[in-house]
């Protein structure tokens, strides 16, 4: 079988799907293709900003995107 998957739905999918064929079943990830996202990343409630939301609640971080004077050198 071959399908596509969103890399953003992919984390978990090995575990998940292992699990729902006692181990039988082993997929082979393979990176395809990407394609822009449409949408504003600082706009709330966009495609764009839930995704990032989502990563940065996966990686532990802060919610909200910092903004950029935060990596401005302050001399």
């Amino acid at each position: 079988m071959k399908a596509y998957l969103p890399v953003g739905e992919s984390f978990g999918f090995t575990q998940s799907l292992r699990a729902a064929t006692s181990g039988r079943a082993f997929p082979q990830c393979v990176f395809s293709h990407w394609d822009q996202m449409s949408g504003d990343p600082l706009e709330v409630g966009s495609k764009s900003n839930e995704l990032v939301e989502a990563i940065r609640k996966r990686k532990g971080l802060k919610p909200g995107i910092p903004p950029l004077e935060n990596f401005v050198d302050k001399l």
